[in-house]
């Protein structure tokens, strides 16, 4: 079953990305417009590497921080366009 979550908390951005580049191509193939990316609070790095792969990405239509009993911070919601 394919979860619309993915957790890269207290990953390397690097690794974290990869993951995350993995993810979001199979959640459209799959037809799952949006997801939440686990991250975490933290330094806040890993957010910011995170929005900055995400503003770029050509599949991404929008993205926020998770608002109140979403996560808030520590959480990323991803919508994803409808197609290319």
């Amino acid at each position: 079953m394919f979860e619309p979550e993915i957790y890269v908390r207290k990953m390397q951005i690097d690794d974290a990305l990869f993951k995350l580049d993995h993810y979001l191509n199979d959640s459209f193939v799959r037809g799952t417009r949006a997801f939440r990316i686990v991250h975490g609070k933290g330094t806040g790095k890993l957010r910011l590497a995170i929005h900055s792969y995400l503003g770029r990405h050509a599949l991404v239509k929008s993205y926020r921080i998770g608002g109140y009993g979403e996560g808030e911070h520590g959480v990323t919601v991803v919508e994803l366009v409808e197609n290319c």
